[in-house]
């Protein structure tokens, strides 16, 4: 659980090159969750029981299954489809670039929502190829996230109402962290 809460961390608080890599240890380490849980089968005789519930959950749980279909693109295909959403709410050219920060030496321009989900500056290299600096855009310029194709819709029976992969990412590990307490809960060694 721990690993996919540090990968929660990684999407929301670092860098663009870093924001996927911790979306991927997110989504597979949180299934790795109820792998392992599934562990107790063999030391504790109720577990099928409890666990039934979570299973049927899970299964009828929108969230839940698209999650677990993300895992199975990274692991099986080795990609993790995520689109890009750039939303600009005021900008003046070229006033505001200043507000980037000062571009580094050979920045050929501004880059705003790449693929990475991040904004900076172009630069050329001597050889000619570019490199990407990338600096925060400032909030009340706009934001750049990431968003799911088709995302799910529900959760538990309730609407989504933020389709935000932060947001999906933390119901996903929020249903994972009661799991494991209730399993906790329920099996505590005495």
């Amino acid at each position: 659980m721990d690993t996919a809460e540090y990968g929660y961390k990684m999407l929301v608080n670092r860098k663009p090159p870093e924001r996927l890599i911790g979306l991927r240890n997110l989504v597979v380490f949180g299934k790795a969750v109820t792998n392992v849980l599934q562990n107790l089968r063999s030391t504790e005789p109720d577990f099928d029981g409890w666990y039934e519930k979570y299973k049927i959950e899970m299964q009828s749980n929108p969230l839940m299954n698209y999650f677990n279909a993300l895992r199975s693109e990274i692991l099986k295909e080795g990609q993790l489809k995520v689109g890009v959403n750039a939303n600009i709410k005021k900008m003046y050219l070229p006033t505001d670039l200043q507000r980037f920060g000062p571009p580094p030496p050979n920045a050929k321009g501004l880059f705003i929502g790449d693929k990475l989900g991040g904004t900076g500056w172009e630069i050329q290299l001597p050889d000619g190829s570019i490199e990407k600096y990338y600096v925060d855009m400032p909030s009340d310029i706009g934001s750049v996230s990431f968003k799911f194709p088709n995302p799910p819709k529900s959760h538990m029976g309730r609407r989504i109402r933020s389709n935000s992969v932060q947001s999906l990412s933390r119901h996903y590990l929020n249903y994972l962290q009661q799991m494991v307490k209730d399993a906790q809960t329920r099996f505590a060694q005495e």
